[in-house]
């Protein structure tokens, strides 16, 4: 495994780690998720350099597209559960609640 390789995996699993164990604002979560992509983006735009294919290029932009898509749907999320609770804290949102 190459050092670049090893970097974009720590980075993933840097994220993933910071989802599972800081889990108490909304906030950090969405950011703990958008490491995540973007390390997956950085790795997919180094596959398909790598691969030297035209088949593999609109897969970057294409998992970038849909980060931006999963950022502004979070973030709409985030504002309105701190709307209508007042805080982004994952302990007061209950599912089973109306």
């Amino acid at each position: 495994m190459s050092p670049i390789h090893l970097t974009f995996s720590t980075a993933f699993l840097l994220g993933l780690t910071g989802l599972t164990f800081h889990r108490t604002h909304l906030l950090s979560a969405l950011i703990c998720l958008e490491a995540m992509m973007l390390s997956l983006f950085l790795a997919f735009s180094l596959w398909a350099i790598e691969l030297s294919s035209t088949n593999f290029t609109p897969s970057p932009m294409l998992l970038l597209a849909f980060s931006a898509c999963e950022a502004s749907a979070g973030l709409a999320l985030l504002v309105a559960t701190t709307r209508t609770h007042g805080t982004d804290h994952l302990q007061n949102l209950n599912l089973l609640q109306c």
